[in-house]
C-alpha cells in the first residue's frame, strides 16, 4: 500500500507541472502520441493479443477487449481530434464588478487529478489519457486484470512520447489490477481529486459505496426503445437492430423493447433482423404470443421479474407491451438507469412528452441509443456516460472534466 501511495503522490506533484504547459503544446504532445499509435500497432496487438489468449471468444466481453489495426487507426484519430478542440482551460465563464469595485471572474481550471476505475476496454486508457491531457489534468489508472498486458503497453508507449517531450511521466499513472490498488484509489484523500468509474453497475455500486473520494457515476446502462402506436415500421425495424446489435457490450446497447399493445402485429417484423443475429428475446405473454411462430421457437423464452433491469451486455433483450406512452415512460421510471432511452414515434406530441418527461442523460425521438457517444457527439472521446445529475450529465468530454475558480481583483477595498 505505501508503494501505491508514493505513485499517488508523485501523479498529484506532477499535475501542479502541467499548468505550465501551454494550450499548443499539450495540443501538439498529443499529435505525437497519436503518430506513436500509427507506428506502434505491432507492439500493441501483441500485447492484447495476451489477454484474449485468456478470454473466451464466445464471452460478450471480447469485443470490448479485442484492439485491431483498424480500432488503433480509429483511436489515433480519436486523439488527433481531441487535440484539435480548443480546450476549455481558462475559459472565462463570468466576468463582473461588484458595487465596491472588485473585479469577479469565474474561470475554467483543471480538476488536479482524475482516477478512472474500468473493466476490460484497453482504448478507454487512451481516451482518458488524452481527455485528462488537453484539459491539464493528470490521470491514475485501474484497469482490469483481463486488459493488463494491453494497458500497460499503451500506458508505456505514453510515457515514451511524455518523456520525449520532457513532460513529467508520472502525470498518468497505472496502478497494479489488484483490489489493494482499487481501495487504494478510493480513499486517496488528498491525491485523487474526483474518480469515475466505467464499467457494470455491480463496479459503480462498489466504488459509490466505498469511495472516501468524490465520484461520478457513469456507465450501466439499462436502455429502453418505445415503439408507439404511431411509429413507422421501417424506421423502428432499423432504430431496434442498429440499438441491439451494432455492439452488444457497450453501455448504449438496447435492452428493452418495449411495444404499444395496438402495435403487436408488427412485431415480427421489428425482430425479424435480430434473429440473423440468433438474439435471444424474453417476451412477456402478450408480446411473446404474437412472436410466436414467427421468431426461432429456441431463441424465444419468457420474461421473468429479473428481465427488465437487466444490463444484457450481450445477444439478449427484453420485450414488454404497453398500453400507452405514459405506461412506456412509467416503465423507464422503474426500470432505467437514467443512461440513454427512445421512442419511435411520427406523433410530435407523443414525442415531446417523452422527451419531456422521461429522466434518463439522453433521450432519443427516432435515433438509436447506439449515438450516446462522446465521439458522436463531437467531443472528440469521453471519459464516460455520467448518469447522474449533480455535476455533469451524459458524456463527459474535456469541458466536463474541469471545474472553475473565482478569480477577485481589488485596489484595497476593505469589508465594513
Amino acid at each position: 500500500m505505501s508503494d501505491i501511495k508514493l505513485l499517488l503522490s508523485n501523479v498529484k506533484r506532477a499535475s501542479r507541472s502541467l499548468m505550465s504547459l501551454t494550450d499548443a503544446r499539450r495540443a501538439e504532445i498529443l499529435m505525437r502520441l497519436a503518430d506513436a499509435v500509427d507506428s506502434s500497432h505491432e507492439v500493441i496487438l501483441r500485447a492484447n493479443a495476451e489477454d484474449l489468449s485468456r478470454m473466451e471468444r464466445s464471452n460478450p466481453l471480447y469485443d470490448r477487449l479485442l484492439l485491431s489495426p483498424k480500432r488503433l487507426t480509429a483511436i489515433a484519430g480519436d486523439i488527433r481530434h481531441v487535440a484539435e478542440l480548443p480546450s476549455p482551460v481558462g475559459e472565462v465563464i463570468e466576468d463582473r464588478t461588484l458595487p465596491n469595485g472588485l473585479r469577479l471572474r469565474r474561470v475554467r481550471v483543471p480538476f488536479g487529478v482524475i482516477g478512472v476505475i474500468y473493466e476490460a476496454r484497453p482504448n478507454v486508457t487512451f481516451d482518458v489519457f488524452s481527455l485528462c491531457f488537453r484539459s491539464g489534468n493528470a490521470c491514475v489508472l485501474k484497469g482490469g486484470s483481463d486488459a493488463s498486458a494491453s494497458n500497460e503497453a499503451i500506458v508505456s508507449l505514453i510515457h515514451k512520447v511524455l518523456d520525449e517531450c520532457g513532460v513529467d511521466t508520472d502525470c498518468v499513472c497505472l496502478l497494479p489490477s489488484s483490489h489493494e490498488a482499487t481501495a487504494a484509489m478510493l480513499g486517496a484523500v488528498g491525491y485523487v481529486d474526483v474518480c469515475i468509474p466505467r464499467g457494470g453497475r455491480r463496479l459503480i455500486d462498489f466504488v459509490r459505496d466505498n469511495a472516501r473520494v468524490p465520484v461520478i457515476e457513469t456507465g450501466a446502462g439499462v436502455v429502453s426503445a418505445y415503439f408507439d402506436k404511431d411509429g413507422d415500421i421501417d424506421l423502428g425495424r432499423d432504430i431496434i437492430t442498429n440499438a441491439k446489435t451494432r455492439r452488444v457490450s457497450v453501455c448504449n446497447a438496447l435492452d428493452t423493447l418495449l411495444i404499444h399493445h395496438d402495435r403487436l402485429a408488427d412485431l415480427p417484423l421489428l425482430c425479424e433482423r435480430l434473429s440473423e443475429k440468433n438474439v435471444e428475446i424474453f417476451a412477456d405473454e402478450v408480446s411473446g404470443n404474437a412472436l410466436a411462430g414467427h421468431y426461432p421457437a429456441a431463441l424465444l423464452h419468457d420474461a421473468d421479474a429479473e428481465t427488465y433491469s437487466t444490463e444484457w451486455m450481450d445477444y439478449k433483450m427484453g420485450i414488454r407491451t404497453v398500453g400507452s406512452v405514459d405506461d412506456a415512460i412509467e416503465h423507464i421510471a422503474h426500470y432505467g438507469s437514467g443512461h440513454s432511452e427512445c421512442i419511435i414515434t411520427e406523433n410530435h406530441e407523443t414525442a415531446d412528452r417523452f422527451q419531456q418527461s422521461v429522466d434518463a442523460a439522453c433521450v432519443y425521438v427516432n435515433a438509436p441509443t447506439s449515438f450516446t457517444d462522446g465521439a458522436q457527439f463531437g467531443l472528440g472521446a469521453e471519459i464516460g456516460i455520467s448518469t447522474q445529475k449533480l455535476g455533469p450529465r451524459g458524456p463527459m468530454g474535456l469541458r466536463e472534466i474541469t471545474t472553475y475558480r473565482y478569480f477577485i481583483n481589488g485596489n484595497g477595498q476593505t469589508r465594513p
